[in-house]
């Protein structure tokens, strides 16, 4: 397993957001974090990337314990983190943004007193055009549409160098089709770079059009997991995600995995 949580549980003044999760995220694995609001996705996040440290329970990643680790150290271990709301730099270009985290990984910062202007120049063209920003790399960040800076921040991920994503409601704020358009970006890098990616998501064709595997939590425990149709089948989820309605979304013909 490249990622796995056992028997997590977090509490804040009496209140357990998370009770007795046990996840296992695969090797390379496009898997999904789904659930209603205050299910405890984000609270979960934060345990698995070390923002959080759980009451109980452990989180290994790739065989080791990193239970007690601190963030900084799980992202030079491979573990990339985003967030809800964007995090860039908006006086800087684009291509400083995406520079700096490149820099950053390679443990270049000490050199004071050269320029940075002319560094690691090719690999930040290479990942600006990757997430489709190479137009824009010399605008600053601050004045990109919010769905480029979405793909800016991936962008910044993805010069981490990262072995595994975490990433929390990539497409919080976009319109349907800017939904669309970035998580097939995602699903598309995830797997042309063999990586591995666990995100939260409430857009549910978004969420079936891409996710290999699925988790399903409520009220902080976990209550259905399994591949795509496993989950749309499963009577408990409808009963408590969906109040026993109807799926709202698509057929299959949308909810296809992607290869």
């Amino acid at each position: 397993m490249m990622l796995e949580g056992r028997g997590l549980w977090k509490t804040f003044d009496g209140f357990s957001a998370v009770s007795g999760v046990d996840l296992a995220v695969q090797e390379r694995a496009v898997h999904a974090l789904i659930g209603p609001n205050g299910a405890g996705k984000t609270t979960l996040f934060n345990l698995l990337s070390g923002h959080l440290l759980p009451n109980k329970g452990s989180v290994l990643f790739a065989g080791r314990d990193i239970t007690h680790v601190p963030p900084h150290i799980r992202c030079i271990q491979g573990i990339a983190r985003s967030f809800q709301r964007t995090h860039i730099f908006p006086k800087l270009t684009v291509f400083e943004n995406v520079q700096a985290a490149l820099l950053s990984r390679q443990q270049r910062w000490f050199h004071l007193y050269r320029p940075v202007r002319g560094m690691s120049r090719d690999a930040v063209a290479e990942i600006l055009d990757e997430v489709g920003l190479a137009a824009q790399s010399a605008m600053l960040a601050g004045e990109l549409a919010y769905g480029d800076q979405k793909r800016l921040e991936l962008g910044i991920v993805l010069a981490l160098q990262p072995r595994m994503l975490l990433l929390d409601e990539p497409t919080a704020g976009m319109a349907p089709q800017e939904k669309h358009g970035t998580l097939d970006l995602v699903g598309r890098i995830v797997r042309q770079r063999g990586l591995t990616l666990l995100f939260t998501e409430h857009d549910m064709d978004v969420v079936f059009s891409i996710a290999d595997r699925i988790t399903v939590l409520h009220h902080g425990r976990v209550i259905a997991e399994g591949e795509p149709a496993e989950v749309r089948g499963n009577d408990e989820v409808q009963r408590v995600y969906f109040g026993g309605t109807e799926w709202p979304w698509k057929s299959s013909e949308s909810t296809a995995t992607t290869g």
